[in-house]
Formats: structure tokens, C-alpha cells, sequence
């Protein structure tokens, strides 16, 4: 009778072990085996890290093997089991490797492949093909698109990092990491201190020694002793995080009225602005992209700003890239001056500063968060739903979007959320961000809102009413009367913008009214029964405005 010989790889991870019984069966081109136990007598089979190999005899002959079947069933309780590999040594001496890398849950049975790199086109047998399709059909079932916030790339449909996949989670060791660095950082950095000084302003620029008096390396210690030079204002540009906004200058821009005469104790080959910017010798990183966005308000007491800088850069005798000329916002006047080098020395630092921190922003809501993490987590998933394990594509690009979908759910769970670290910290903010988008639109009739002056105001002890601004919104929405209105803004332009109504302190318990005839209020919304503040979208067309009544004995 053929004999074959089974080597099954256990991950390294914690808890990848079990207990439970598992059994194997063979498909072959000329037919299936029975189902085996793999067991050795006083011997504890499948613990973490172990390789096992075990003798399957078969009573006929099975032909070329094409799938393993896996079938685990409860010893005790249900124990998951993390698979990475089975090795199979045939009757005539091949050896066959059947990767899985997947956590095995409760008394799933799964279907495994050999490991070699195939098309779909070249799946000739009934049987592959029908493995494939099946393949794809769990695993879309599995990975479904869910669209998080409108205007964000789709993402996993998954509300918490919990309801992810198994196989996508953080391995035991990767999430106690995680953890750990976090502490490492707040112990480091000394957070807790570094965070206060974020909620009050700075008195001196000694405070900026503060950040790195626990780090001790080569890069923070350069840059801790030369932050305030022009040299490495520039290098930052070219070698530090974000090295994407800078760009060779063909023609200074119309909204950057410099001129040769401003910036000629900067120019070292004694040619005009004109001149060096034919050469290729002008830089310019501009911070359109934040022009016209809302700050950060989701904390009254502190006052967060934004900048939307244009920094001119030049490239010297010593090719080392200095600023030239910084202005702080998109449009000219006398209200936005173009600081220079030859400026008093404070002043020419905080310009540097207010550029350096839009680059931040830009670094992490754009480059970061969007380009890297959220767009890739598209391809992430496309991967998964779209290309089995066989597929040659699939096989290259798996490691490299291992653990992407996790982190993203991660942040989307506790970093940008609404009250999350990005709304503690950011100036623009995380989760309020996505009530303020620009440009943003969606909802009943928004495309067709009227222009028109919109009033909001107060309705004696009803609480507050949005009235109707087209018939298509249906009835005028009532929000619970909780707190002041705050951050209303008009709309720019030509675009639709949202415009929330943020509940304030939601800790103190409201004045709030009896229900009302048409049960639209609420006799119980207090902060001590559950209920919290909570921000309404409200959707402004172009030339609309807001304004509203005093509350009478506020």
C-alpha cells in the first residue's frame, strides 16, 4: 500500500498551538483518500514552533496529489490553530509543500494547494478550478468594502478592529510590541509632559530642548543643535519625512510677489531672481492644500492655527538648498507679509516655524494617512478578494500589505476618529475633520440646495430647528438644545461645505425642555443618563450665510 510521509509546520506565534484533533485527506488525480488522525502515541502533537511529520498509508494508488484537505475538531474546547505549512514526501520520493499561514478557527475544514505559482489559465483539472473559484467566494465573503467616511478611499467593512479577519489581526507578539513601544515613547519622550505643552503656549524657545532631553542619537542631536539655521531648514526638505512637496521653480508663482531686490543679500552669484530661476537653481514647496481649511475646535479653550505657507528656496554656491522668502497664506497684502532672512531673527524663525508645521500636516493627513496607509489598504484588500494564493501576484505582494489593514483599522478606531488623538493634538484635527470636509457633499438633495440665506435659530424651549432649505431635505431637523453653536462657517466659493453644530461640554447635564407635542424632544437627554453631545452636518450652497438668535438669559 502507498505510503506518504505528512510534515506539518506549527507557527511561532503565542497561542498558535492546539489540542484539537486534527485529520488529513488526499486528493489525487485518480482519486481521495480517507481521512487520517494525525496522532503519535504519548507524544503532544502541533505545540507552538513544532514540526511534526507523521505516515499516511493509503490503500490504492492516488495518481499526482492536486489538494490536502485539513479538518480540525474540538478536544475540549475550541482551540485555534495556526498552520504555516505541510510538506508532503510522495511514494515515488517528491516532496510537495502545501503553504497555508492561516489560523485554523472552531471545526473549519480547508482546502490547501501546492505552492507553486499558477494562472488561472493554467488550471486544466475540474477540480483546481473549482478550488479557485470557491477560494475567492469565502474570501469576499470575508473582505467586504465598507466606504468609512464619504470622500475617503474605501476601506474594510469592519467597525472595530475586533470584527477583522483572523489571519489580518496582529499577531500576539506584534500587539504586545505595539504596547510596549507606546510606553517606551511615553516614558522617552516624556508624553504626558509633552502633551501639556501642547495645550498652552510656549514661553521661550527652550521649550523646543524639552522634546529630546530623553533621546540620545546621532540625527536628533544635529538637529537639536541646528534647527534655527537655514541649512538645515533646507535639508529637512530633501531629508526628512516628508520629501515630496518641494519642486524646481520655472516661474515664480503670480500670489508670491518677490522680487531680486528683497532677496538679493541671499543670491551668491549676483544674478536676478529671474536669472536663477532659468538656471534651476530656485526651489518652491507650496502649502496650497490647506488654503481655506477650518482648525481645529473640538477644544474651546485652546486655539489651534493653520498656516498655508509658499516658501522660496535656493540652492547656493555650496549646493546646499536655504529659504529665501516666506509667505504664510495664498493671498498678498499688507496683512501677509514676505519674511525674509534679512528680517529681525525672531521674526524670520516663527515664518520657518509656521512652515515647518504645515509641512507636518500636510506629512500626516496627506503623504502619510492617505497616500501610504488608506490607498494602500485598497490594494490590500483587492488582493484579497480578487487573486487566490496561487496567483503569482498574490504571492508577491502579500507580505508587503501584512498588517496594513489592521493599523488602518486601528486609526480609524482610536487615532482620526471623532474625539480621537488627532482631535486632542492636531490642529487640523481627526474626527471632526470629516464633518468639515471641503468640497464636501452627499446627502438628500444636496446637489440641489438653492442659493440663499440660511438662519438658525432659537426655538424657545424645542431646542434648536434647522429649518427647510429644499424639499428634497424633507422636514426641518431638531437638535437637542445641550449647548452654545460653535464652529459654524459660511461656504467658499462655489462648493457645498459642511457646517456642524457641536453640542458642547457633554459632562454638565442640560436645561433641556419637555418632550414636545410632535415627540421630538427629549425630557431625559442628560450627560448622567447616557446620552452625549454630539456634532449635526448641515449642508451650505454657495452664497450662503449663517446667523443665530441670542438665547434670551444666555
Amino acid at each position: 500500500m502507498p505510503s506518504y510521509t505528512v510534515t506539518v509546520a506549527t507557527g511561532s506565534q503565542w497561542f498558535a498551538g492546539t489540542d484539537d484533533y486534527i485529520y488529513l485527506s488526499l486528493v489525487g488525480s485518480a482519486g481521495c483518500s480517507e481521512k487520517h488522525l494525525l496522532d503519535k502515541p504519548f507524544y503532544n502533537d502541533f505545540e507552538r514552533g513544532a514540526v511534526d511529520s507523521y505516515n499516511v498509508i493509503v490503500d490504492d494508488e492516488l495518481g499526482d496529489i492536486q489538494l490536502i484537505r485539513i479538518e480540525k475538531r474540538k478536544y475540549w474546547f475550541h482551540d485555534d490553530w495556526y498552520l504555516k505549512y505541510i510538506t508532503l514526501k510522495t511514494p515515488c520520493g517528491d516532496y510537495i509543500e502545501f503553504p497555508c499561514y492561516r489560523w485554523i478557527s472552531s471545526e473549519n475544514e480547508i482546502v490547501l494547494r501546492d505552492g507553486r505559482a499558477k494562472l488561472a489559465c493554467d488550471d486544466q483539472i475540474h477540480i483546481l478550478k473549482q478550488h479557485r473559484r470557491k477560494e475567492l467566494e469565502s474570501r469576499q465573503k470575508q473582505y467586504r468594502w465598507m466606504e468609512w467616511n464619504p470622500g475617503f478611499p474605501l476601506s474594510i467593512d469592519a467597525k472595530c478592529y475586533k470584527d477583522l479577519p483572523r489571519d489580518i489581526q496582529f499577531d500576539s507578539e506584534k500587539g504586545v510590541d505595539f504596547v510596549l513601544n507606546y510606553c517606551k515613547a511615553m516614558e522617552n519622550l516624556f508624553i504626558n509632559r509633552f502633551m501639556h505643552m501642547f495645550q498652552s503656549s510656549w514661553s521661550d524657545f527652550a521649550d523646543f530642548e524639552k522634546i529630546f532631553c530623553r533621546i540620545s542619537n546621532t540625527i536628533s542631536e544635529q538637529v537639536m543643535n541646528h534647527w534655527q539655521e537655514d541649512v538645515m531648514f533646507g535639508y529637512q526638505f530633501l531629508n526628512g519625512c516628508n520629501p515630496v512637496l518641494i519642486q524646481r521653480c520655472t516661474k515664480l508663482p503670480e500670489n508670491l510677489p518677490v522680487t531680486t531686490e528683497m532677496v538679493e543679500c541671499s543670491l551668491e552669484r549676483q544674478l536676478t531672481l529671474e536669472q536663477e530661476v532659468e538656471l534651476g537653481n530656485i526651489f518652491i514647496v507650496d502649502f496650497k492644500l490647506l488654503d481655506g481649511i477650518d482648525v481645529n475646535k473640538t477644544d474651546p479653550c485652546t486655539l489651534q492655527f493653520l498656516a498655508a505657507p509658499i516658501c522660496l528656496l535656493y540652492k547656493n554656491l555650496a549646493n546646499k538648498i536655504v529659504p529665501i522668502a516666506i509667505q504664510l497664506n495664498q493671498v498678498p497684502g499688507d496683512e501677509n507679509p514676505i519674511f525674509l532672512p534679512s528680517d529681525a531673527k525672531c521674526d524670520w524663525l516663527l515664518a520657518k516655524i509656521w512652515v515647518r508645521s504645515s509641512d507636518f500636516h500636510i506629512h500626516q493627513t496627506i503623504t502619510h494617512l492617505l497616500r501610504t496607509h488608506l490607498v494602500s489598504e485598497v490594494f490590500g484588500i483587492a488582493l484579497y478578494r480578487q487573486l487566490p494564493a496561487v496567483h503569482p501576484i498574490f504571492k508577491l505582494l502579500v507580505a508587503h500589505v501584512r498588517f496594513t489593514i489592521a493599523i488602518n483599522t486601528k486609526a480609524r478606531e482610536q487615532l482620526i476618529c471623532e474625539y480621537g488623538l488627532f482631535d486632542k493634538v492636531h490642529s487640523r484635527g481627526g474626527g471632526h475633520l470629516l464633518r468639515e470636509r471641503p468640497g464636501g457633499g452627499g446627502g438628500p438633495g444636496a446637489a440641489g440646495l438653492r442659493e440663499g440665506h440660511l438662519h438658525v435659530r432659537h426655538a424657545g424651549q424645542e431646542g434648536l430647528r434647522l429649518p427647510r432649505v429644499h424639499p428634497d431635505q424633507g422636514e426641518a431637523v431638531r437638535v437637542p438644545d445641550c449647548g452654545n453653536l460653535h464652529g459654524l462657517s459660511p461656504a467658499r466659493g462655489s462648493e457645498l461645505r459642511p457646517v456642524r453644530l457641536v453640542l458642547l461640554d457633554p459632562q454638565c447635564p442640560p436645561n433641556h425642555a419637555s418632550p414636545t407635542a410632535d415627540s421630538q424632544g427629549c425630557g431625559h437627554h442628560r450627560a448622567d443618563c447616557g446620552h452625549a453631545a454630539r456634532p449635526w452636518p448641515l449642508l451650505l450652497a454657495s452664497g450662503c450665510s449663517v446667523g443665530a438668535e441670542p438665547v434670551p438669559g444666555q
